[in-house]
């Protein structure tokens, strides 16, 4: 029988981030969630979240798929495995619309946007949000040429190294940035732009420091941590810079705006913001705008410049793999044009990779917290309103029940016996719901364009050879970044 469990976690140990850790049984339909005295204990340090994830997923074989954990004073429920995670997120999704507060995010939003936000700000700005980015090209074909001609100056970039070694992650934070730079500014950037890259940087530290220790001690203790000395106060420094470049590129919209020829995400808004200026209850204002604006350069550049940098790693990993894309690129795209989104559907080996990178990488394991508006009932259980809620998104796409080979990479689960490709519904590493990435379209694109341009053009290795390759991302509390190589890329053509 399904029971919940309390995780109960403190920091007994500051400086070692230790924890003692206790687990209680609840019954069903309890309308608190404060245990009883706890039948058993144990102690454990938790540097990095892979063992916390640990945790939850075997003790959900155990007890269950909803576990109840205390991070420090903050009460979370983890929901474990594809069946709860989908019940939750899409079956009852209008009990789990709302989102966590996290503090680093509450301080570097100032709680405005579409990110962090709930209840009507959040309808508003998410529907808003959606319908632009799909005039500007979300999934039709402008987009799709922005991204070839983005993929054309990546590959011209990366032959002008001419053999040489080289880390490629500007090069792929500039490409991915400047297609997010096309739908939000109207402009893409020189990859030789100083203050570009100088952005870059502070959005790569930025994603950095939300998966360090420093990072989750920020979003546990955030007023202790406002005391203390550390990377904290670096980090928002840096994210107030890109503030302030969002809040310049506004300033000359705002003098060169034409109202009847809209060029970008931020014209539309602030034609949005003229019409509804005297609507004391829009929520198309200024602060939105800025914060908006600084949701979708952060989210859009770093997870999908990541995940293609963990590809050529796989890539790298597995040569036959990369061999066997090159030759259904070969037979689909020759030579002499640029790939398009219509490829794909012609291309399933290559589908099935990428759709298998995603899964293995795990980019966001436990996704970013929902919250409790209200008290929730869901299985039987109550979830006390203010709770924090982690549908634990490597339990979907890790759980044995579902994959094949879970712990392996596996292109096979995304082909049938004809080797056509077939989806499976706990491929969700954008999430579910109506929480899910608004931009979960214009990544797939990127990642099939970019990728398919790159392997066209290039065949990819390393000085160590495959064996010198680790898979295993750094695990985090936010997200799995993939280890940084030197790669070489040999071109395949003269």
């Amino acid at each position: 029988m399904s029971s919940l469990i309390c995780f109960h976690t403190s920091y007994f140990h500051f400086l070692s981030f230790s924890h003692f850790c206790s687990f209680v049984r609840l019954k069903k339909g309890c309308p608190s969630l404060a245990p009883p005295p706890p039948p058993f204990s144990f102690a454990c340090d938790v540097m990095e979240v892979d063992l916390f994830v640990f945790l939850t997923f075997q003790l959900s074989e155990v007890h269950g798929p909803v576990l109840t954990v205390y991070l420090g004073p903050q009460r979370v429920v983890v929901l474990v495995g594809y069946e709860a995670v989908k019940e939750a997120l899409v079956d009852q999704g209008d009990d789990f619309t709302g989102r966590g507060p996290l503090p680093f995010l509450m301080r570097v939003t100032k709680g405005y946007g579409l990110a962090i936000s709930n209840g009507e700000r959040w309808r508003q700005l998410r529907r808003f949000t959606l319908m632009t980015l799909r005039d500007f090209g979300m999934g039709r074909k402008k987009m799709d040429e922005w991204i070839q001609e983005e993929g054309n100056n990546l590959v011209a970039r990366i032959k002008s190294n001419n053999g040489v070694p080289f880390d490629p992650i500007y090069y792929l934070s500039c490409s991915v940035s400047n297609v997010v730079c096309c739908l939000v500014f109207g402009e893409r950037f020189s990859y030789d732009d100083k203050d570009f890259l100088l952005l870059l940087q502070a959005i790569n530290n930025t994603l950095s420091f939300l998966s360090s220790v420093r990072g989750q001690l920020y979003n546990v203790f955030p007023r202790l941590m406002e005391w203390l000395p550390g990377q904290q106060h670096t980090a928002f420094a840096r994210v107030e810079k890109l503030r302030e470049f969002i809040m310049m590129k506004i300033k000359e919209h705002q003098d060169t705006l034409d109202p009847a020829s809209p060029r970008d995400y931020i014209d539309c808004f602030l034609n949005r913001l003229s019409q509804e200026k005297h609507n004391p209850t829009t929520e198309f204002h200024y602060d939105n705008l800025v914060s908006t604006v600084l949701n979708l350069f952060l989210a859009g550049t770093e997870t999908t410049s990541s995940t293609i940098r963990y590809a050529l790693s796989v890539l790298i990993k597995y040569p036959k793999i990369q061999e066997a894309m090159q030759q259904e690129i070969d037979g689909v795209v020759g030579q002499t044009r640029s790939p398009t989104m219509e490829d794909r559907k012609s291309m399933p080996f290559t589908d099935a990779v990428l759709h298998e990178i995603q899964r293995f990488m795990d980019i966001v394991p436990m996704s970013i917290p929902h919250y409790a508006l209200k008290d929730i009932i869901f299985r039987g259980f109550t979830i006390p309103k203010k709770t924090l809620i982690i549908p634990l998104l490597h339990s979907v796409l890790k759980e044995e029940k579902m994959w094949d080979t879970p712990w392996s990479f596996n292109p096979q689960h995304f082909l049938d016996e004809d080797g056509k490709f077939k989806n499976n519904p706990a491929s969700i590493p954008f999430s579910a719901g109506k929480r899910s990435c608004v931009g979960e379209s214009l990544a797939r694109m990127e990642l099939f364009l970019f990728l398919v341009s790159l392997l066209k053009a290039f065949t990819f290795s390393c000085t160590g050879g495959p064996d010198s390759i680790e898979l295993k991302p750094e695990y985090s509390s936010f997200a799995n970044l993939p280890r940084r190589y030197d790669i070489i890329a040999t071109p395949r053509w003269e």
